[in-house]
């Protein structure tokens, strides 16, 4: 009996769709679920699937498997075995079953959300037993999935020649032709994971800086949600063109079934988290980059968390009222233009935290293609990727993109924009702390002199943990006795 392509262990959504993704892309997938009945039900209900998810002969290339090791006794050599399944325990327990199994050489693809320490440690042990082993991010949600996600692989290198047709074939595409794979390979160990993560980080902050504007001509302008569809509408044909602004422009067209008031009015304000923007900022921490626009982010959320606290507070603390006057159209670019530069922010943020951590474990990674992984299939696809691609063909080693021409410009164009928003918003009493994250990032690293000295005096003074001077070279330590030398009237 011929065998098969590559194997899949893991059916939930996600899963499931990546498996006709391939199957579609004409490849043989073999399945394996822990519980054997969602895998029969999987594979016996392919046929009752709607006409493009499964086309014609994908049924046929799809074989499930009851147990564990006909599964992976029916794949060509080296076998690829891809896991979707929870991260953390759940993904080693499998990489357990696995290993007795397996022959040196063959791969195993970590498909899920999982923390790259977990990754760079997996990659480790999996070499020490002779498998190789790929880390790999996978964007798009449950449709992207289906129809073509942004993928990010990363691991052995020497995995990759082996799995690059598949991953590639059923990632996004883009370019004239639509040819370009939104995937390619990232670097070693857990590079793929760090690439991810940075990703979804991003993703949190994107979220958060729309719903700070959406928020601001909300409340600060009375837009109603038919007047805000146009906004959205407007935003997501120029400069703003992204899948998030097009999904928010779509929610405001959405009526509440059993109220039928808008259903975004009775959605109530509390947000989740799975856990991948809080893993970005711990790691900025560590590795001590100011990723603070998607720290914010996070603690906006956080902060969303807190209704009963929220509801309490608002009944004992007050606030300015607020009270627009002025131009409103123009207020309305204002926000555009701050929403626009916040985002370019982000983006550098999350650029130099790639660069930190590179550094940090020796990955090689080639930040303008990363750009392109993200221009199709994943949530932040946005118009302007493209120019981040450009910025680092011109220059590979930019420490930061708002030292590109493209994004200096863009910045000092919104600049009056920018400050005239999260002025007007601290007036009104409305919270951005994601636009002020990003002014306040922005502000701080175009100043050559920041007011560290003074923070530095008073380490020194309590904790003798020295200084260093402005007219002597970097690196030589200097210690004052405060207390001896201070003044006294």
């Amino acid at each position: 009996m011929a065998k098969h392509d590559i194997g899949l262990i893991g059916l939930a959504v996600m899963g499931q769709n990546l498996v006709m993704n391939m199957a579609n892309k004409g490849f043989n997938v073999s399945v394996y679920n822990r519980t054997t009945e969602k895998m029969t039900d999987f594979v016996n209900g392919l046929g009752d699937r709607p006409e493009g998810v499964v086309e014609e002969g994908t049924a046929d290339r799809i074989h499930g498997y009851e147990k564990l090791e006909d599964f992976v006794n029916s794949l060509e050599s080296p076998r690829r075995i891809m896991i979707m399944v929870q991260a953390g325990r759940g993904t080693d327990a499998v990489i357990e079953s696995l290993k007795p199994l397996l022959d040196k050489g063959d791969i195993i693809i970590d498909g899920g959300n999982a923390d790259f320490v977990d990754t760079n440690r997996r990659d480790k042990e999996l070499r020490e037993a002779g498998l190789r082993f790929i880390g790999t991010g996978v964007s798009g949600g449950e449709e992207g999935a289906l129809k073509g996600p942004s993928i990010m692989p990363g691991g052995h290198p020497e995995a990759w020649p082996f799995v690059k047709d598949i991953l590639q074939k059923i990632s996004a595409k883009v370019g004239e032709n639509n040819d370009i794979p939104c995937c390619d390979w990232v670097g070693e160990a857990g590079a793929g994971h760090y690439v991810k993560m940075v990703h979804n980080g991003i993703e949190y902050g994107d979220m958060q800086l729309i719903c700070e504007a959406y928020y601001i001509l909300k409340h600060g302008l009375g837009l109603t949600n038919d007047e805000l569809y146009k906004v959205f509408k407007e935003w997501n044909e120029g400069d703003l063109d992204s899948y998030l602004i097009e999904i928010t422009r779509d929610i405001f067209t959405v009526s509440d079934k059993e109220t039928d008031n808008d259903l975004v009015d009775m959605i109530l304000d509390t947000a989740g988290q799975k856990g991948t923007g809080r893993w970005m900022c711990q790691h900025a921490l560590e590795l001590g980059v100011p990723t603070t626009l998607v720290t914010e982010a996070v603690y906006a959320r956080c902060l969303s968390a807190q209704k009963d606290e929220r509801v309490r507070a608002e009944a004992v603390l007050s606030g300015p009222e607020i009270k627009f006057e002025g131009d409103k159209q123009q207020f309305i670019d204002d926000v555009r233009q701050a929403l626009y530069a916040s985002k370019l922010v982000s983006y550098a943020q999350g650029y130099v935290q790639l660069n930190a951590a590179a550094k940090e474990f020796g990955w090689k990674l080639n930040n303008g293609p990363i750009a392109l992984l993200w221009r199709g299939g994943c949530i932040i696809r946005s118009v302007f990727l493209q120019d981040i691609k450009n910025a680092f063909d011109k220059n590979p080693d930019l420490e930061n993109l708002l030292l590109d021409d493209f994004f200096k410009d863009a910045i000092n164009n919104a600049q009056p924009s920018w400050r005239r928003v999260v002025s007007a918003a601290v007036q009104f009493g409305l919270p951005v702390p994601a636009f002020s994250a990003a002014l306040t990032y922005f502000d701080g690293y175009r100043r050559a002199t920041l007011p560290a000295n003074l923070l530095q005096a008073q380490r020194d003074y309590f904790g003798a943990h020295t200084y260093e001077r402005t007219d002597k070279p970097r690196g030589e330590k200097f210690h004052t006795d405060w207390i001896r030398e201070r003044k006294l009237t």
